[in-house]
């Protein structure tokens, strides 16, 4: 059957569905429409005008397909070229169109819903036979029944077909696709426990024989300008090869033209690649390797047909299957009518039951050759089957143990985001005690600079007020000194009471000096503080007041007879401390601001003291010069 015919049969039941009364006859704006959609879907420009004026003649009634037929393989089939079209989609459009109106299944959701039912509405045409109405005979219906159980992995029971025909006597001559869907879909052709396993046999069997899929899977592909190995999806047909990036087929990578030049070789294990085959084209040589050595052989026999079928100007291996069973048919019964008549005209006619035997032999080695195919191609399928059933096991496999890890990888990362949150809060807790002794460090370091900077001033104060002691020693010294060199050559007192002034007059320096020298003022307010310091300050200028304290001192330095010492020695400073005894740095700044508040009260005592004594000096003086005077 040619390409033309292909197309044919499913225009026809697009054109019957058009045909509401079963007339054979369709409106002039149906065929429009039906025209219309055809040169959209095939891909070839649109003819309007000629379709007008090929029925400008048929404008008062329906026209009928004889007169339609000419339209349509003059402009229409004739335009249409193999493989610049899609025929899955130009199939789409014709089963759209008949399905509404000719299709009720009566079992909701069975095996013959959705896409199941175009598939089979597919194959249904490709293994019909060349009449019209079209029908499939019961060989047909097994063959195409065997195929689809092979691919569910199950065996098929032959009598459930042979129970329906025994049933219906009138399917022997042939099934349309209507009753053929519905015996399907309520069971009477094959039992099937599984949808889901039923829709993905019938879909391996659709690319098998509609799209014309010799083999398809994964297998690793050698770069040619790289040198890299990538694994890629292959999808072997009778005159190409292929590949994608993954099964889905949305991302094709490149096609391998088979031609009659092309050769397939086996390749020895190189690379650290196994199983390696390459295809030898004229233009390029191209290296795979296969998953195992059974799949390298199914490979390279698979293309080795292809290139058989290419060599042969063959488009389709099922196309030839379907015409070989055919013709063994057709030669079995022509065999069977012909030996029947034979037996009566045996004498007659010597040379017929040569070319009988010749034709029944011809046929048998037909049907050896269709049937080796046949089993070799059950081999194939039963051994996909098994490498697919193993693929999925292992996928289910692999799929359970990433569960497992992406559980555990869950739980370890709970464990990890409840350690991170505890690290956190303690290095939270740690920052702010880092923060803490900060701030107590430079709170120690602050109070250690104060420390020393007070222990530096006590220091100084202390060499000060050392330096002060050994300047009031000196001065003690001096004093001594100064007191033990006065000449003791000064007369006695005229008279007892002269003895005795002058006595007062000598033990008033001392007691004044010794009052100079022992510090014990009482305390005194502020303001009695600044007037003394005001009032020494005058005492100070006033050169009156340095007259009398030399007079003072010329009255001490009278001779001291060697039993005139002094009986009491000058006290030392309270505030001093002996000799080797030491002093804590509380107890010195205490003693040492004590001894300066004396001092400063001792300063003050002084300059009042001499402030009073030299009042009375003065007025004694006066009243010795008026004495003086008088006399």
């Amino acid at each position: 059957m040619d390409f033309k015919s292909e197309l044919l049969k499913s225009i026809w039941y697009a054109f019957t569905s058009l045909d509401a009364e079963h007339c054979g006859k369709v409106s002039k704006s149906q065929l429009k429409v039906l025209s219309h959609n055809l040169y959209t879907v095939l891909n070839i420009p649109h003819d309007a005008v000629t379709l007008e004026a090929h029925f400008q003649d048929d404008d008062s009634g329906p026209v009928s397909n004889h007169g339609y037929m000419p339209y349509l393989n003059n402009y229409i089939l004739a335009k249409a070229q193999e493989g610049t079209f899609n025929k899955e989609m130009f199939d789409e459009l014709c089963w759209m169109m008949t399905s509404k109106k000719n299709y009720k299944p009566s079992v909701p959701n069975g095996l013959c819903s959705g896409k199941n039912s175009f598939k089979l509405f597919c194959l249904f045409n490709l293994l019909s036979e060349d009449r019209y109405p079209l029908v499939m005979i019961p060989q047909e219906v097994e063959y195409l029944l065997k195929k689809i159980s092979a691919a569910m992995s199950t065996e098929w029971d032959s009598g459930r077909l042979e129970e329906l025909l025994e049933a219906e006597p009138s399917l022997q001559e042939g099934v349309t696709v209507w009753d053929f869907l519905e015996h399907l879909d309520q069971g009477h052709l094959m039992a099937v426990d599984n949808m889901e396993a039923f829709g993905h046999g019938l879909h391996d069997v659709f690319l098998e024989m509609y799209h014309n899929v010799l083999k398809k899977g994964y297998m690793f592909k050698k770069g040619h300008h790289r040198k890299n190995w990538q694994e890629r999806w292959f999808v072997l047909k009778p005159s190409s090869m292929e590949y994608f990036v993954e099964e889905d087929l949305k991302e094709k990578k490149g096609e391998i033209t088979l031609e009659q030049g092309c050769v397939v070789e086996t390749l020895s294990d190189r690379e650290g690649r196994r199983c390696l085959f390459c295809v030898k084209t004229p233009g390029r040589t191209y290296e795979m390797s296969a998953s195992d050595t059974k799949q390298r052989v199914d490979w390279i026999q698979a293309t080795q047909t292809a290139l058989r079928l290419t060599r042969a100007g063959k488009v389709s291996l099922h196309q030839e299957l379907k015409l070989r069973r055919r013709e063994q048919r057709s030669s079995s019964s022509s065999s069977s009518s012909s030996s029947s008549r034979g037996s009566s005209r045996h004498s007659s006619q010597t040379e017929e039951p040569n070319t009988a035997a010749a034709t029944q032999e011809h046929s048998l080695d037909l049907q050896q050759e269709i049937d080796n195919i046949i089993q070799h191609q059950k081999e194939v399928d039963r051994q996909r089957r098994e490498k697919e059933h193993q693929e999925r096991e292992q996928q289910l496999e692999l799929q359970k143990a990433l569960e497992e890890q992406l559980e555990e990888a869950k739980k370890e990362k709970e464990c990890m985001m409840a350690q991170l949150a505890q690290m956190e809060q303690e290095s939270k807790e740690q920052r702010e005690r880092i923060q803490e002794l900060v701030v107590t460090q430079r709170n120690l370091e602050k109070s250690l600079d104060e420390q020393i900077h007070a222990r530096l001033e006590e220091e100084n104060l202390r060499k000060e007020l050392e330096r002060r002691l050994e300047l009031e020693e000196q001065k003690i010294e001096q004093l001594q000194r100064d007191l033990e060199r006065s000449s003791p050559e000064e007369k006695a007192p005229k008279d007892a009471g002269d003895d005795s002034d002058e006595q007062e007059k000598q033990t008033r320096p001392q007691v004044d000096l010794q009052e100079e020298v022992v510090c014990l003022p009482e305390k005194k307010t502020p303001e009695r503080k600044q007037q003394c310091r005001l009032e020494k300050t005058k005492s100070q200028d006033n050169p009156r007041n340095m007259k009398q304290w030399n007079v003072h001192l010329s009255r001490l330095m009278k001779p001291i007879s060697p039993g005139d010492r002094l009986e009491r020695r000058l006290p030392a400073k309270a505030g001093c401390p002996k000799q080797g005894q030491a002093l804590t740095s509380n107890e010195f700044i205490t003693k040492f601001q004590g001894r300066k508040g004396r001092e400063e009260e001792e300063e003050e005592e002084d300059a009042e003291e001499e402030e009073s004594q030299s009042q009375p000096t003065e007025q004694s003086d006066h009243t010795a010069s008026a004495n003086g005077e008088e006399q």
